[in-house]
């Protein structure tokens, strides 16, 4: 099994903070780029978030100034820290691996849901 595994969704009010995780049974450090993506209901998935082998960070308008995504190497994982959480954020939430250009593998998501 080479496919990433997302955890950490779950249920927070508007302004509350989630960290979502996101592990391989690779060394996750060793793709080119990981990213987090979502998909609300009735919509596209929508890029959210990357960082690349060497550090670099991206992010989507949607997430600037507001999620930070940061590495671990010795837990093999990939954060995704959210704060300052909107009813919009309401998704499934994928992290995806990418390796040698092409070599594309997608997680099973984790659901995220932002209520009053």
């Amino acid at each position: 099994q080479v496919q990433p595994v997302e955890s950490g969704g779950g249920l927070v009010q508007p302004g509350g903070s989630l960290r979502l995780s996101c592990t391989s049974p690779r060394d996750i450090f060793s793709a080119d780029t990981v990213g987090w993506h979502r998909q609300a209901p009735g919509s596209r998935r929508e890029f959210v978030a990357s960082v690349t082998k060497s550090g670099n960070t991206d992010y989507q308008d949607i997430a600037a100034g507001r999620f930070i995504v940061s590495r671990d190497r010795v837990m093999n994982t990939v954060y995704l820290q959210m704060n300052r959480l909107k009813h919009e954020d309401t998704a499934v939430y994928y992290c995806n691996t990418v390796s040698g250009g092409s070599q594309t593998y997608w997680g099973q998501g984790t659901q995220v849901t932002a209520y009053s």
